[in-house]
């Protein structure tokens, strides 16, 4: 046996995954076991997690992986530094204080955190381990691969060519020009929180219009080869690392939004201050999406293949990512559910088993986390004053629930991958009235309201409500599709204000398809509402004490857990 444990760290969104004989056993967020958002910290817990769902005893692994090079990062933020001193005097002890006092010594750390010799613990580079993330885990044997993100060691961007069990790099383009900066950047200056609030983003842009393109042109400049380089005098990541952006880019787009600011862009007259946010995010969407195209054309001329893989933060841009399907000339797409930085843990395992030509993982699905048991979350709930009752049938309970037009907290089986609830820890409820989305923006989730929210609809039936899409980016939510017009009645709760959702589609034969497929027969539209099982700044449960925890500090109307149905 050949067991291999994937580790990224100290950036954000810490992860472990655990690779057997080729095979993915597990794989697991940090901030599920520490309850703190997008951890960063060295993820002992997911790791000992994912070792225990193997049986496996650390002192057995082959290797532990780190999911990118400590020493490279260190070289390029003292070189980024030195390039722009004397302007980073006032953060240079800060980044190196960071850089040495912990963050080189990663695998020193994880070979003591983890009772593993030190010889057995390795790195690959940052953007390889992307690209192994999405590659390995995708089903093609041929594919180009797009890595988009901040920085890994020195490189924002890279192309690549996978085939078989290998990986080639084509072409790179360096840090400080980056795509994943030039979007937090933006995502600090509209008030949301860097690393978190992208997606927000990306739900805001589909109330503005792209009204500021020529200022955006001072921003990133697109080139005809696909490549593209940022105005960086507009961009302060060096001396001011909370926001990125510098005075400069205040002066070009006005003040900067602040944190915390109320929306209102639901009523008849959107304060001007709102639209002019959302303007700058549609326009900061829609350049975005151009230079993912430049890049993924690009990428179709160099390789000469028909399949396209992403991963990267960027790649969880659901919209971009139709946006390509659309017109990249790609017939196949594929992104794994957690492609930002948590994935890197699971690129370096799949790296490190290809290297020892061993076989190819089969993922095709997301419940990679730790399980639930219904006798724990009864004795739990009971132990809180609840009431709980053992039903014969989850899904006869379920079904009767939603169809009532509850708002039902869903926990089965392994804790999903990724930052996407799919279907093992969800709020769920019927895609309709248009109420339902109010209720659960503002007095469950307590969020933005101009958020929106998914549906998941059965496989078979999905083109009966939505547009074209590429399917295995449906599979795991990352992606959106134009609501057909006549569908949009039924599904007035989770078609955003563009027309769009971010679908997630359900084979019939899993447990959630089969709740579908009730739904299905009694009101004609396999479709519900799902969204993720967490408060507001929190992240989603894993434990039955977790959920248990979630229902009672919000107002959903029952949770149930694995068999067990639970009320107040």
């Amino acid at each position: 046996m050949s067991a291999i444990l994937g580790i990224s760290a100290n950036y954000h969104d810490s992860a472990a995954a655990l690779v057997i004989d080729g095979q993915l056993i597990a794989a697991m967020q940090e901030e599920r076991f520490s309850r703190i958002k997008n951890d960063p910290a060295l993820p002992l817990a997911a790791a000992r997690a994912c070792l225990a769902q193997a049986k496996v005893d650390p002192r057995a692994l082959d290797e532990v992986v780190f999911y990118e090079n400590p020493y490279g990062k260190l070289e390029r933020v003292l070189l980024s530094m030195l390039r722009t001193f004397p302007r980073s005097l006032r953060q240079f002890p800060r980044a190196l204080a960071s850089q040495l006092g912990g963050k080189l010594w990663v695998l020193d750390a994880l070979s003591s955190g983890l009772g593993v010799p030190r010889e057995r613990v390795t790195h690959r580079e940052h953007h390889a381990s992307h690209a192994a993330s999405a590659y390995f885990a995708s089903p093609f044997e041929r594919a180009a691969i797009l890595t988009v993100d901040a920085v890994g060691e020195d490189t924002s961007t890279a192309l690549w060519l996978g085939e078989g069990r290998t990986l080639t790099c084509k072409e790179r383009i360096a840090f400080p020009h980056s795509l994943g900066l030039l979007y937090s950047a933006l995502t600090a200056y509209l008030g949301f929180e860097v690393n978190e609030g992208e997606y927000k983003v990306m739900g805001l842009a589909a109330f503005g219009q792209p009204k500021f393109r020529a200022e955006f042109e001072k921003l990133v400049r697109l080139q005809s080869d696909g490549g593209f380089t940022l105005g960086l005098e507009y961009f302060d990541s060096h001396t001011n690392t909370e926001v990125g952006f510098s005075k400069t880019l205040e002066a070009l787009l006005g003040p900067r939004r602040m944190p915390g600011t109320p929306w209102k862009l639901d009523g008849a007259e959107i304060p001007a201050a709102d639209q002019r946010a959302a303007d700058v995010a549609a326009t900061l969407q829609a350049v975005l999406e151009d230079a993912l195209l430049g890049l993924a054309r690009r990428a179709r001329a160099v390789t000469g293949v028909d399949a396209l893989c992403l991963a990267g933060g960027v790649g969880l841009n659901a919209v971009a990512n139709a946006r390509l399907f659309r017109e990249a000339g790609f017939t196949e797409f594929f992104v794994q559910p957690a492609a930002g930085d948590a994935g890197g843990a699971l690129g370096a395992a799949l790296l490190a088993a290809a290297e020892k030509s061993e076989p190819r993982t089969k993922f095709t699905h997301a419940a990679w986390g730790t399980g639930v048991s219904g006798a724990t979350a009864q004795s739990i709930a009971e132990g809180l004053g609840l009431k709980t009752r053992r039903v014969d049938s989850v899904l006869d309970a379920t079904a009767e629930r939603l169809l009532r037009g509850e708002v039902v907290a869903w926990v089965q089986g392994r804790f999903e991958w990724g930052p996407r609830a799919l279907g093992q820890r969800s709020l769920l409820s019927l895609p309709t009235p248009l109420a339902v989305k109010e209720r659960l923006n503002r007095v469950i989730k307590r969020r933005e309201p101009f958020r929106p929210f998914a549906p998941m609809v059965l496989t078979p039936r999905a083109g009966e409500l939505f547009g074209a899409f590429a399917p295995r980016l449906a599979t795991f939510m990352t992606t959106v599709a134009e609501v057909k017009p006549e569908a949009r009645a039924k599904l007035e709760a989770v078609t955003h204000v563009d027309g769009t959702a971010r679908l997630q589609t359900v084979e019939p034969d899993t447990l959630v398809g089969q709740l579908l497929e009730r739904i299905g027969r009694e009101t004609g539209t396999p479709v519900l509402l799902n969204t993720s099982l967490n408060g507001q700044g929190e992240p989603i449960v894993a434990t039955e004490a977790d959920a248990l925890a979630f229902f009672l500090a919000h107002p959903v109307d029952g949770l149930i857990i694995d068999d067990v149905q639970i009320d107040r």
